[in-house]
């Protein structure tokens, strides 16, 4: 079921959820969470079907704020989803125009669940400061996406700058496949320290750089970075040891293998994380990823400080001293 109400205020919007409640036997009950995702206009049904599919494990409220043209008259319109619709959620879209077409508590707070966590989404467009944003100071996770800017590495530096505890990035959530399996690697072999670590991966990626940052942090290791301006996404791993190196290579999107010292080449499904997976990650945990904020504000400056971007094939001379 879907409600448009143009022309209208929050408190408006906040009866008509409760009429309907009331009329079409819509309930609340077990929402765990309120989800805000602060987006602009034409951007907001990529993040509502993410947000759908993920409410259906994290049943909540999700109230989108589509920011329109600031040099419009103020005004403000809304639509209300339910069932079908909304997955296992309510959706409530606020369309801003005007000076409602910015970021602002003010927007939400009457529709904001009682009693319930608040998670903040910025789907397109990092917020100056996330966690002194509007929306990002009531906020107990605030989720951001870094693939989704012009220059990605450029917003994680960004990110870096201005990280508070409970800050997280989705090019960070994909990497939880990759983090597993290479841990699990390094737990069957031998004590034998890495001298040198290689990751490969598409230019624009971010989790590429994010994977570099943990690996020489968790290895204390030396690490180089090398660019493919024709990829997609992370490529290889190589893990450099005397007794034998390790390697993790996805060729395509779907399956990797991994080689290593003493065992057979080994086939591993390794897909790309769906949106929707990553986000329903993120709303399972409301505490703060502490290795998360010390790969992005220490692990990403000794990757940075010794990595440039590379021609596949080529690696940097320059190197981390770990």
């Amino acid at each position: 079921m879907i409600v448009d109400l143009p022309g209208t205020t929050t408190s408006q919007v906040s009866k008509e959820i409760m009429t309907m409640r009331e009329l079409g036997g819509v309930v609340a009950l077990g929402r765990v969470l309120t989800l805000v995702v602060i987006t602009r206009s034409g951007y907001e049904e990529e993040a509502i079907e993410a947000a759908n599919a993920a409410s259906r494990e994290h049943p909540c409220r999700i109230i989108v704020l589509a920011g329109g043209d600031t040099d419009q008259e103020t005004r403000l319109d809304a639509q209300i989803r339910v069932g079908g619709d909304a997955g296992a959620s309510e959706v409530v879209v606020l369309r801003g125009q005007g000076s409602l077409a910015v970021e602002s508590e003010s927007v939400v707070s009457a529709l904001l669940l009682p009693d319930a966590p608040i998670v903040a989404w910025w789907p397109h467009g990092i917020p100056e400061s996330a966690a002194n944003s509007s929306i990002g100071r009531i906020a107990h996770r605030r989720i951001t996406d870094s693939a989704n800017e012009p220059d990605p590495r450029a917003a994680l530096k960004h990110i870096s700058g201005t990280y508070v505890a409970g800050d997280t990035d989705l090019a960070w959530t994909r990497l939880t496949n990759w983090r597993i399996q290479l841990a699990a690697v390094m737990d069957h072999v031998s004590a034998e320290p890495v001298t040198r670590i290689t990751v490969e991966g598409a230019t624009d990626s971010p989790s590429t750089l994010l994977l570099a940052s943990w690996l020489t942090m968790a290895l204390d290791s030396p690490v180089k970075i090398i660019d493919d301006p024709a990829g997609t996404g992370i490529r290889r791993v190589l893990l450099e040891r005397k007794g034998g190196d390790i390697e993790l290579v996805r060729p395509n999107l779907t399956v990797a293998t991994l080689n290593q010292p003493g065992q057979p080449v080994q086939r591993i499904a390794l897909p790309r994380r769906t949106l929707q997976a990553c986000l329903a990650e993120e709303l399972r945990r409301l505490d703060p990823d502490e290795v998360f904020g010390e790969v992005i504000t220490e692990g990403l400056n000794r990757a940075l400080a010794g990595a440039r971007p590379d021609g596949p094939g080529s690696a940097s001379e320059e190197t981390v001293s770990a």
